[in-house]
């Protein structure tokens, strides 16, 4: 009896469920797969029934060099925030999207990437990356309205404390239709 072939496409699964596994090639791919959805997924505004209103309030943070931060939230200022980690190949993927809207809006927006991982190893990931973000580390609890088991979680809120994007998973944020809501935003 005559033994077949294995097809080329179930050698390509093959080799790509074994790249999954091995620990050094698992992280890229994942952020590649993650980078493909970036290019049709961009987070949308939430309906106005699902835009969830936050009372002002002050976030107690810590910068990376460990100096204590408090950003008000809600009391006149459009603020971008981030629950992300960098082991995270969702968050690592969205990264780029984040630094060029932080390019365009940082002196405009407040934004608030948040993290719970060691500052040094938050540091080396945004050095070896050339990232250029505000990170920090909270010092608080965050309000229910703001807690989610997921990352990345990425909320664009009002000057006002309104939820407007609520967005978890990797998203493309420098979108023209992200733009355009916070123009909107800034302008209002």
């Amino acid at each position: 009896m005559k033994r077949k072939k294995p097809k080329l496409s179930s050698l390509i699964f093959a080799v790509f469920l074994v790249l999954l596994i091995v620990p050094q090639t698992r992280t890229p791919i994942q952020v590649a797969v993650n980078k493909l959805k970036l290019l049709v997924w961009s987070p949308s505004e939430l309906d106005a029934e699902d835009q969830t209103q936050l009372e002002p309030f002050s976030y107690q943070l810590t910068d990376l060099k460990g100096t204590p931060k408090t950003i008000e939230i809600g009391t006149g200022k459009v603020t971008f925030i981030s629950y992300w980690a960098t082991w995270c190949p969702p968050c690592i993927a969205e990264l780029p999207s984040i630094q060029k809207m932080y390019d365009d809006y940082g002196d405009q927006v407040d934004f608030l990437l948040i993290t719970h991982e060691d500052p040094r190893v938050v540091g080396r990931f945004l050095e070896k990356k050339a990232y250029h973000l505000p990170v920090f580390i909270p010092r608080m609890a965050p309000p229910e309205k703001l807690v989610d088991r997921s990352i990345p979680t990425n909320y664009l809120i009002d000057k006002n404390g309104k939820i407007i994007i609520k967005e978890t998973g990797a998203a493309n944020w420098d979108s023209k239709k992200v733009r355009s809501i916070l123009e909107s935003l800034l302008r209002e």
